[in-house]
C-alpha cells in the first residue's frame, strides 16, 4: 500500500511540467517502501523460525513480498491512468521532444524520435503491453533488496533476535 500511495504522490503532487513526476522520487519511494522486505524477512525469521533462515527461504519470502508491492504498484498506476485524461504517454513524449529539441537535437533526430516514441505509444494503450512494463519499473528494486536481505539475514549473529521475557 505504501508503495501504491507513494505512486500516486510522485504522478500528482509532484509532476512536473507536462505530467513528468520525479523518477528520482519515483525509486528512492520504491526503495522505501521495498525496505519492508529485510523488515519482512527479519520478522519472519525470528517470529516463526526461532531466529534463523537460510538463503533460499529468505530470498523466496522477499520475491514474494516484493510481487505483492509490484500489484499494488500496478493497480495503483492503472488506476490512476483510469481516473486522469489518459494522456499520460502523449505529455511523457512531448516533453521528451521538447527536451531533446532544448538540446539541440536535429529535424531529423526529432522526427524519428517521435516515430519511434508514436510505436511505443501505439503498444502502451493495450494493457498486455503496460503492465508488465510498469510491473518492470518495481520488480528489479525488489529483487536487488530481496538478494542484499537474504544474504544478510541468513546469519544469525546479525541482528540477532531477543526473545521476549
Amino acid at each position: 500500500m505504501l508503495v501504491a500511495g507513494m505512486l500516486w504522490l510522485g504522478v500528482t503532487l509532484l509532476a512536473g511540467e507536462n505530467g513528468g513526476g520525479s523518477m528520482l522520487f519515483g525509486y528512492l519511494s520504491m526503495l522505501i517502501a521495498l525496505s519492508f522486505i529485510f523488515v519482512a524477512v527479519k520478522r519472519y525469521r525470528d517470529k516463526e523460525n526461532g531466529g534463523v533462515i537460510k538463503f533460499w527461504p529468505a530470498l523466496g519470502l522477499g520475491i514474494l513480498v516484493s510481487l505483492v508491492a509490484g500489484l499494488f504498484y500496478v493497480a495503483a498506476w492503472e488506476t490512476y491512468l483510469a481516473t486522469t485524461d489518459g494522456n499520460w504517454m502523449a505529455n511523457y513524449i512531448e516533453a521528451e521532444i521538447a527536451a531533446r529539441e532544448a538540446a539541440g537535437a536535429s529535424a531529423a533526430e526529432i522526427a524519428a524520435f517521435r516515430t519511434q516514441m508514436q510505436g511505443m505509444a501505439d503498444n502502451y494503450a493495450h494493457w498486455w503491453f503496460r503492465i508488465p512494463l510498469t510491473l518492470a519499473e518495481i520488480l528489479p528494486v525488489g529483487l536487488l533488496i530481496s538478494l542484499i536481505s537474504a544474504g544478510i539475514l541468513r546469519n544469525p549473529k546479525i541482528l540477532p533476535h531477543r526473545p521476549q521475557a
